[in-house]
């Protein structure tokens, strides 16, 4: 008999959100080594990390399209890109900008190319603000998958070749960086690049496979906030673990 492919398809969007949130977690405690970790088990974390900014995106365009007020969804994103500045420079130390801002110029994006029917104006515009992301998490790789998504109008094969593409992206960057922080062969590097990039393919098919389209049945404007307020606080309780606990 045959399944329903629709069946596979059990996850809403806050579960996703959740797991993104996990993951994103797992990543930022690897990443500013919060404790000792065997370098086989800090690769992991942070990898499995990687999970967290292509589904943002995936939502972020999906949220473009179905959100009651886009006026009112982009000030929450600056708003939080703003809060989220000064635990992000705690943790990170240094002077970049946080995933909110890149989701915030990528969002921009989104708006330019709808409201601007001029091509080159648009053109113009939409490369500004990928550039602006040059200094931020995810600098260019979010605002590219962001582009491409929004291009693929909800058809699922083109949002796989998206993804695909975000991968090989990524991974490349990844591999260049690894062989110049490591001075690896190129061997080690290649392999380096590639599994830091299957966050990105789980992600993808977690959203193009699994995704119901659905939102939770009860406390959705909550949970709506929960994860804009989850990033700065958890950065910031994060900073103060590492400060002043676990000296």
């Amino acid at each position: 008999m045959k399944t329903d492919h629709m069946n596979i398809r059990i996850f809403n969007r806050d579960v996703i959100k959740l797991v993104a949130m996990l993951a994103m977690l797992l990543n930022h405690i690897a990443a500013i080594e919060l404790f000792p970790l065997p370098p086989a088990l800090h690769e992991v974390m942070e990898d499995i990390g990687y999970f967290t900014a292509p589904v943002m995106c995936f939502f972020l365009v999906e949220g473009f399209h179905y959100t009651g007020s886009r006026k009112q969804y982009g000030i929450r994103l600056m708003l939080f890109a703003v809060i989220s500045q000064i635990p992000y420079g705690l943790v990170t130390q240094d002077d970049s900008f946080n995933m909110i801002y890149t989701l915030l110029c990528s969002y921009l994006i989104l708006v330019v190319m709808e409201q601007f029917p001029n091509m080159t104006g648009r053109t113009v515009l939409c490369a500004l603000l990928v550039m602006a992301t040059m200094n931020s998490d995810w600098a260019l790789i979010a605002p590219m998958l962001t582009i491409l998504l929004y291009r693929s109008a909800g058809d699922r094969e083109k949002m796989a070749w998206g993804f695909g593409i975000t991968y090989i992206a990524f991974s490349l960057c990844n591999m260049i960086d690894y062989a110049e922080k490591m001075n690896c062969n190129i061997t080690t590097a290649v392999m380096h690049g590639a599994l830091s990039g299957l966050g990105i393919l789980a992600a993808a098919f977690t959203v193009l496979v699994f995704y119901n389209g659905k939102r939770m049945e009860h406390g959705k404007e909550a949970s709506k906030w929960f994860f804009y307020i989850f990033y700065p606080t958890h950065l910031l309780i994060l900073y103060l673990l590492k400060t002043f606990v676990l000296i």
